[in-house]
C-alpha cells in the first residue's frame, strides 16, 4: 500500500479566526475544500493538509466524543527546513493568540519548539539533520 496524501483533521470554534491564525504562520488555504464549516490548511502542497472543522461539524463524522482543548489526544509535529524558521513559526504562532507549552530542546541533530494554536491543538514544530545523529 502507498499512502498518497494525508489530511489531518481536527475540531475548532471558529473556521474565519483560525484560517486568519494559519495564514499569518505562513500557511495556503484550499479553498476548494473550505467553507463556512471548515478550513483547508495546506501542510504540503499535493500531499499533507489539515482540515480545520467547525466542532459540530465535526461531531457528524464521529459518534465518540472529541478532544475539546484541555486534553491532548494527538501530538502533531511538522518538519521544517531550519532552526531559525522552528522558533520564526512558533514566535508568530503565540503571537497571534496561541501559547508554548513546553521549552524548545537542541539534541544536536534535531531541534524542535512547540506551540498550542487557538483551539488548543499542539503542534511540535522540529527540524532535524540525519547526518548528524550519533552513530553511538
Amino acid at each position: 500500500m502507498k499512502v498518497n496524501q494525508i489530511y489531518v483533521n481536527l475540531p475548532i470554534k471558529d473556521v474565519q479566526k483560525t484560517k486568519e491564525f494559519w495564514t499569518k504562520l505562513g500557511f495556503s488555504i484550499n479553498e476548494q475544500f473550505s467553507d463556512d464549516k471548515a478550513i483547508c490548511v495546506v501542510m504540503k502542497e499535493d500531499y499533507i493538509y489539515t482540515m480545520f472543522l467547525k466542532e459540530e461539524f465535526f461531531q457528524t463524522f464521529t459518534n465518540r466524543p472529541y478532544a475539546k482543548g484541555d486534553t491532548t489526544q494527538v501530538l502533531i509535529a511538522i518538519g521544517v527546513d531550519s532552526r531559525a524558521e522552528v522558533d520564526q513559526i512558533v514566535k508568530t504562532a503565540i503571537e497571534n493568540g496561541g501559547s508554548k507549552y513546553s521549552e524548545s530542546m537542541d539534541h544536536g541533530w534535531m531541534y524542535q519548539s512547540a506551540f498550542a494554536d487557538i483551539d488548543g491543538h499542539q503542534w511540535e514544530v522540529m527540524h532535524a539533520d540525519a547526518s548528524q545523529i550519533p552513530t553511538e
